[in-house]
C-alpha cells in the first residue's frame, strides 16, 4: 500500500482485486467499451497517476465514475486518493504477468484503428 493510500481517510479506501483474482473475461469486458479503452490508452501513453477529471471524457460525471469503477474492479487500473482527487494508474505489470502481450496487442490495435489527428 502506498503512503497516499495509507493517508486516506478510513472511508476512502477503494477495493481492488489482488493479482491472482483478476480474470480474463472481466479484463476483456472492461476493454470492450470505447470510453474505457480511451482511459486505458491515455494511461498507457506514459501518464501515470492521472486524476479522473483530467481525462475530459464525453460522458456525464456519473457515467465516468461507472467506467472507472469497471476498470478498477476488473483489475485494469488501480485508484487511490490524493486529497480530494481520485488518481488512476494502469496495472500493466499485473496484466502482463497474467496475460502476456494482451494489453500491448489491444493498445496496438486501438492505435491502428484510431483516426489520425491533424
Amino acid at each position: 500500500m502506498s503512503s497516499s493510500e495509507q493517508a486516506a481517510a478510513p472511508g476512502r479506501k477503494l477495493a481492488h482485486p489482488a493479482r491472482e483474482e483478476i480474470r480474463l473475461e472481466a479484463v476483456l469486458h472492461a476493454l470492450a467499451d470505447r470510453v474505457r479503452l480511451r482511459i486505458v490508452c491515455e494511461l498507457a501513453d506514459g501518464h501515470t497517476d492521472m486524476a479522473c477529471m483530467t481525462f475530459g471524457l464525453p460522458v456525464s460525471k456519473s457515467t465516468s465514475t461507472h467506467h472507472f469503477r469497471v476498470l478498477r474492479e476488473a483489475g485494469v487500473i488501480r485508484q487511490h486518493y490524493e486529497g480530494t482527487s481520485r488518481m488512476n494508474r494502469l496495472r500493466s505489470d499485473d496484466l502482463e504477468v497474467l496475460f502476456p502481450g494482451l494489453l500491448r496487442a489491444v493498445l496496438r490495435a486501438q492505435r491502428q484503428s484510431a483516426p489520425a489527428t491533424p
